[in-house]
Order: C-alpha cells, then structure tokens, then sequence
C-alpha cells in the first residue's frame, strides 16, 4: 500500500512525518490526534504504508458510525445461524485486517461497553464470532485516532483509562493549520495539480490576493476545509489564475463577515461572546472558528464573564497573554465559561 505524503515544509509538519516514519518501524500501537480535518487518516495510513505490514491490509473503522448493536458482528464477525439473517458466517473487519493494520477512527465516540470489547480484542490479540465458540487469533496493530481530549474524557469517566494506556504508546498531535500558515501555498498548490488531473483543466495558480486570503483565513475546518473550498472553485473553472471572484460567493460572504469585525483579536472575542450570550457554539459561528478555538482563546485572554445578568463588552475583563491572570477565578472556571 502506498499513501500520499504530509504536504508542507513547516518545521512542525516535518517534525510529524520524521517520528510517524519512526514509530512505523516500530510494530506499536499508535495513538494520532487532532482537530477534524488535520489529516488523520493519511497519518495512519502513512504508519501503515511505511512499517513491515505494508503488503497486507490496511482497514479503516469509523468507530462514531458503527451502531452499538452492530459492533461485535462488524468488529467481530458472526457465525451462520448467529441472529435472523445471519445467512453464512462472515468475517469482521478486525479478522480483515489480519497481519495488516486497522485504523479506529474517531475512537473516542465509542461507547464504554464497545471500549471494554475493543480492550479485550487487542489485549488478547484474539476474537469470538457472533454465535462462535472457538477463539479467532489476530496478528494486527492497531492506529487510534480521535478528535477527543482523552485524559479529560478519562477523567470525566467517558473514556476508559486502561483503554487509554493500551492505545497511548506512540502518540502524533497534527497541528491545526492555523498554527501551520507556511503550509497552505504548498497544500493549495498540491490539490490545485490534483484537481487538473481530476477535471482535464490547466489552472497554473492563484492571484496574489487570493493568496493572502488563504494564508490569512483561520481554516475552522483544517486542510479538509481547504481542500473543499478547491473543489468548489472548480465547478465553474477559472482562467489561467484562480481569482478572488472565483472563490464561492459562500466563502467570500464569510471573509467579508470577519473583515467587519474588529481586528483586535480580544475584542472581537468578546463582542462576539457578547451577542451570542455566551454561547461558545453561537459565538464560534459569528467568529468562522472552530469551537475549540473559541474555548482556547477565552483561556488565552483570559476573558471572564463578569456579572451574568447584565453583560457588556467593557464588562468582560481582559488579561493579556503575556501578563498573569488576575488572583480570583481558577484556570478551571476559565475553561468552563
């Protein structure tokens, strides 16, 4: 199996793609984590396509899509006869991934009683069918990933912890690209190519305005937003260059959005915390950030929501990064706002 590169010469990029070539050569469990739209499942396949499995199978597992009452049959498999329709025995995608690799995606949605199952499948390198008697041995590894705080989820009782301790042996954080701005010329470029190839056209770049959009735009939605965006322009393909007019009237009307905005940083949280009544989702939305983005930048500033009952934004108290936070609320409060 071959998977496509990490795209970007941002040192943190290089710095994932040499420790994911290493752990690759380790048969070790790898745990990736990130935002949606980081890019974790060409990470794992990366793992996948570079280690010593590389010729059997790699086998993807939405873990959020699977139904808790399909679980043991999807995972597992089943035996003739197991439940009604149960026709003929059938493998499970664990039993596919024998000798191979098996990517559990978004595996922090799982449920605690499909974390115990999936605990005991990987600490015994062994299942049962559906309906089976006889133990099925598994030589596979396992690469995790999840969107999830998973010491919090652990702490809030929503994650096993010895789950947690299996999966968390060789661990990759991908960067959000906000946090990677030299990488987007050179991933806008990389789907630019592909998107030729895909519809037969020869676009040979972008406006210089255009690349300043995108390299100042926050991407909420990471390299899969970028990607998207992309796709879009080339439903009425452009000239020569991709210009600011042929980006999506969608995405135009949300960059002038945040243009309106006040280009302090701070206070554009705060009015938006404001108007949305606090509402972190709400306020995210009127921002174009991610939720998270929200909740670490209310951390960041220090912003305290002073008087629920009647708030303003000179009622919202500001500490800057750079300063320490007023004695009084805890870090704890801060990150419950």
């Amino acid at each position: 199996m071959s998977a496509s590169p990490l795209i970007g010469p941002s040192a943190s990029m290089r710095s994932v793609d040499e420790y994911l070539t290493r752990a690759a050569s380790r048969d070790v469990t790898v745990l990736i984590t990130g935002e949606t739209g980081t890019g974790k499942e060409l990470a794992a396949a990366l793992v996948h396509s570079r280690s010593a499995r590389r010729h059997a199978r790699f086998v993807s597992v939405n873990c959020a899509a699977i139904p808790d009452g399909l679980l043991e049959s999807e995972l597992f498999g089943y035996e003739s006869g197991a439940f009604t329709g149960a026709a003929g025995p059938r493998e499970g995608l664990l039993q596919l991934a024998d000798r191979g690799t098996v990517f559990l995606d978004e595996v922090g949605d799982l449920a605690l009683m499909a974390q115990a199952k999936i605990l005991r499948a990987i600490d015994t390198r062994e299942v049962y069918r559906v309906g089976g008697k006889k133990p099925i041995p598994l030589d596979i590894r396992v690469v995790a990933a999840t969107n999830h705080d998973l010491e919090t989820a652990c702490e809030q009782g929503r994650f096993r912890k010895d789950l947690y301790f299996r999966l968390n042996v060789a661990r990759v954080h991908l960067p959000p690209l906000r946090n990677r701005t030299a990488d987007i010329v050179a991933l806008a470029d990389h789907y630019l190519r592909q998107l030729n190839t895909r519809f037969n056209e020869q676009v040979e770049g972008f406006s210089a305005d255009v690349l300043e959009t995108l390299k100042t735009y926050d991407w909420p939605g990471n390299v899969r937003e970028l990607k998207n965006l992309l796709e879009a322009v080339f439903i009425c393909p452009p000239g020569r260059l991709v210009r600011f007019e042929d980006l999506p009237d969608w995405f135009r009307r949300r960059l002038r959005g945040i243009c309106s905005l006040p280009p302090d940083e701070r206070q554009r949280l705060i009015e938006a915390l404001v108007s949305a009544k606090w509402n972190k989702s709400e306020a995210a939305k009127q921002l174009h950030w991610s939720r998270m983005t929200v909740y670490r930048k209310i951390a960041k500033y220090a912003v305290i929501k002073s008087d629920p009952r009647r708030v303003t934004p000179r009622d919202a108290r500001v500490t800057p990064s750079n300063e320490s936070a007023p004695e009084g609320p805890s870090r704890d409060r801060l990150t419950q706002l």
